[in-house]
């Protein structure tokens, strides 16, 4: 049992750990000479970075990708206190549902983030206020990192859901 009781932990922390990373790096959309995200854009060559503000065209979705996405990560994290709270608050033979019920919201909160991304990506790098041509780019790695952080925290909630607290 402490085996799977470490297994748990070190599964959910790694959800955590992706759930950073892809919200914080700048890698969601690259190409030769830029790499952007949810945030800013960089130019590679000159490592100058532009904020996204409301001056892009389509803000509300880029808005709505960081706000999902902190959700997720504050979900997450918050999960996991719960989780520990639980294990020395239950009693033998409960289920973790509470801890479930939150990893399993953020799981949804990331899963309609990427979901978003992927939708508008076109619309988003066909921008005129991007100071270089974005458009010819492709998905990166933070963005990989949001879709195997949505498997993990389903996994973890899954997990979660039907594992009984025992001796």
């Amino acid at each position: 049992m402490l085996i799977l009781l470490a297994f748990i932990i070190v599964f959910h922390i790694t959800s955590a750990a992706l759930l950073f990373i892809s919200t914080i790096d700048n890698a969601w959309w690259v190409g030769d000479n830029f790499s952007t995200d949810v945030w800013r854009i960089c130019a590679k060559n000159t490592s100058i970075c532009t904020a996204i503000t409301d001056q892009f065209r389509e803000y509300q979705s880029i808005q709505a990708v960081q706000a999902t996405m902190i959700l997720s990560t504050i979900f997450c994290c918050v999960a996991f206190l719960v989780f520990i709270l639980q294990l020395f608050r239950l009693k033998q033979g409960e289920r973790f549902v509470l801890t479930s019920i939150i990893q399993l919201l953020s799981c949804l909160c990331v899963m309609i983030a990427a979901s978003i991304y992927t939708d508008r990506h076109e619309e988003l790098h066909k921008s005129n206020e991007y100071s270089i041509e974005v458009s010819e780019g492709q998905y990166g790695y933070s963005f990989v990192l949001a879709w195997i952080a949505f498997a993990f925290t389903l996994i973890s909630g899954v997990m979660y859901l039907v594992l009984r607290k025992r001796k």
